[in-house]
């Protein structure tokens, strides 16, 4: 890949001390975001996605009860090594972020307009009625009816659907280079979220801006990304090419969060594929891999020793390696055992996941 890298992050830790004990909601996770490329994160509720954007960002505050450490690099400027002034100048024109929670996001005393012109005003040195006209335009451009009219509201005057489009609009009114778009399609409707997608698909195009998109929906990371990043209990379990995951998975963990999605081809009543166990206890991890308990192909070995992060197998163009953290990953080389798992992921059919010599 030619396109330079926009955001940089290498071995991220984001650590908690409670009460309960060292929570390590994010563990020694690398990434690299190129200028127009959408880098896709999955992962169960409290596998520590929005703790990363957030750690990325800068916007855990650290202290005596919250450590961070690793390097997160935006347009050459080491986010943690900078002033919390010296990081807002970067909020905006650099990176962005669309949060997860609509109703917590806008100030409830400012009407929606002024939510967009402080930010226009502050880095784009507009007028104040050039920042009212570009404020109704950015709201026109995710989809909100009467724009200017909207622009007079509060934020409890719109409903839920349409405060989120105000948020992803507030994270566009400074043109980032990157955006970290955490759920941004929660409480819209299927036409509204088309639209909103198919927006942030045209400003990474126009714009070359690079994406990382946080998502539940894996119909719409498997559409709408380039590359995928599956995260459990805190680190990044799997990353590939966003075809070569959803065809090939290689940990039993993205298998099973695949297997799950409902098929429009099968039959009524079928009972759904799920993952047995429970999310892990991030106070209390297991010890070797984390995923050793909940997985139907755990060994001794996954039990002792925590598996590294490992390539496998390409995406067919040798362009974007498979890396996966697991001993005895579904796809790739034979492992010491002599055993490789094969994974069909069942697209119009059953799904089927076993190991070879097991047939």
């Amino acid at each position: 890949m030619n396109r330079s890298a926009v955001l940089t992050v290498d071995e991220l830790h984001t650590v908690f001390h409670t009460a309960r004990g060292t929570v390590r909601a994010v563990s020694d996770v690398s990434l690299r975001l190129h200028a127009g490329e959408t880098l896709g994160v999955v992962g169960e509720s409290g596998s520590g996605k929005s703790v990363l954007a957030r750690t990325i960002m800068g916007l855990v505050a650290t202290g005596p009860g919250v450590n961070v450490s690793g390097r997160v690099t935006v347009a050459e400027n080491e986010i943690h090594m900078m002033s919390p002034r010296q990081r807002r100048r970067l909020w905006g024109p650099e990176i962005a972020m669309v949060f997860q929670d609509p109703m917590t996001a806008l100030n409830p005393v400012k009407r929606v307009g002024r939510h967009l012109t402080e930010t226009l005003r502050r880095h784009d040195d507009l007028s104040r009625r050039a920042a009212r006209q570009r404020a109704a335009e950015l709201l026109a451009e995710v989809g909100i009816p009467e724009p200017a009219r909207r622009c007079r509201q509060y934020p409890h005057e719109l409903s839920g659907g349409m405060r989120q489009r105000v948020v992803i609009a507030l994270a566009l009114a400074g043109s980032p280079k990157v955006l970290i778009a955490d759920e941004p399609t929660t409480a819209l409707d299927v036409t509204v979220q088309q639209r909103i997608l198919d927006l942030l698909h045209e400003l990474n195009e126009r714009h070359e801006m690079a994406t990382l998109l946080i998502s539940h929906d894996l119909g719409v990371i498997s559409s709408r990304t380039d590359r995928v990043m599956v995260m459990y209990s805190g680190r990044a379990v799997e990353t590939a090419g966003a075809r070569t995951l959803f065809d090939a998975p290689a940990h039993p963990y993205s298998a099973g969060l695949i297997g799950a999605i409902p098929r429009l081809t099968a039959s009524p009543h079928t009972t759904l594929h799920t993952i047995g166990g429970q999310p892990p206890d991030l106070a209390k991890p297991a010890v070797g891999c984390r995923f050793a308990p909940r997985c139907e192909y755990a060994r001794d070995a996954c039990t002792t020793e925590p598996p590294e992060l490992r390539t496998v197998t390409g995406d067919g163009s040798g362009s974007v390696p498979q890396r996966v953290r697991c001993h005895f990953p579904l796809v790739g080389e034979p492992n010491e055992s002599g055993s490789v798992a094969r994974y069909d992921s069942g697209i119009g059919g059953a799904l089927d996941v076993r190991r070879v010599g097991q047939e």
